[in-house]
């Protein structure tokens, strides 16, 4: 892959990140479109997944597409909105984020001369970095820029120690202050109740979607009448003729 342009930068929670139209456009629909503690998420990992970027030696950081990775991390949750014009009732949140992600760049750059040009391939990286990005160990082996939304997450959802066991490899670089500095910018106060509720809310509303994944344990462990055996994949399995 050849070097990727030069974009403008400036310093948020002590990270360097990209300064573009199209990134604070991101940034802007993130915060329209989620609840604070779903905002601040997605800029914690932002700002997480850039640190690890930040260190990464200048050849291998020059051909990453700095700009389509973050607007990946900055949406891609936008499949816990509550607008409806960004979910399905039959879709993985993680598909309905990738569909909303795609389809805001389409929107922003299509009649725009101040962003960067967004084709197919371009596009199809956002799409893939935010449907994968709740499947590290899918994640960890696609491009540069899945990888690193998926590892932002991680180490901002469980902290750079506990993210990189969980994570794997060597990925997660992020340290201890640097993932305290930007808890001060973004707090983190009621992720875990907030998280905990749109997980139960989607086995709730869509549990054809949650069956065979993590949103499902949480239907399993939290909602009564919920239970995912006999939904699974190796449940069918295991009755199919031979």
């Amino acid at each position: 892959m050849s070097s990727q342009p030069q974009l403008a930068t400036r310093v948020l929670a002590g990270v360097s990140v990209p300064d573009t139209p199209l990134v604070n456009a991101a940034i802007a629909f993130a915060h329209k479109n989620l609840p604070k503690e779903g905002y601040h998420h997605v800029m914690r990992a932002w700002l997480n997944g850039q640190a690890i970027m930040n260190k990464l030696p200048t050849e291998e950081k020059s051909k990453i597409d700095q700009e389509a990775y973050s607007v990946a991390v900055i949406l891609h949750d936008l499949g816990w909105s509550t607008n409806p014009d960004l979910i399905s009732s039959d879709k993985r949140f993680e598909v309905d984020g990738a569909i909303a992600a795609r389809s805001f760049v389409e929107k922003e750059t299509a009649h725009s001369h101040s962003h960067h040009s967004y084709p197919a391939p371009r596009l199809q990286l956002i799409w893939d970095a935010v449907a994968l990005h709740a499947i590290p160990d899918i994640a960890r082996f696609k491009q540069s820029e899945v990888c690193l939304t998926s590892a932002g997450i991680a180490s901002e959802l469980l902290g750079p120690t506990i993210g990189s066991k969980a994570f794997g490899g060597d990925v997660i670089t992020v340290t201890q202050e640097e993932w305290e500095g930007i808890n001060r910018e973004f707090p983190r106060e009621g992720l875990k109740k907030y998280f905990k509720g749109v997980m139960v809310g989607l086995c709730q509303w869509k549990p054809q979607t949650t069956y065979g994944n993590f949103v499902g344990d949480y239907g399993d462990e939290f909602l009564e009448g919920y239970e995912s055996k006999g939904k699974r994949l190796m449940d069918f399995l295991e009755v199919m003729d031979e």
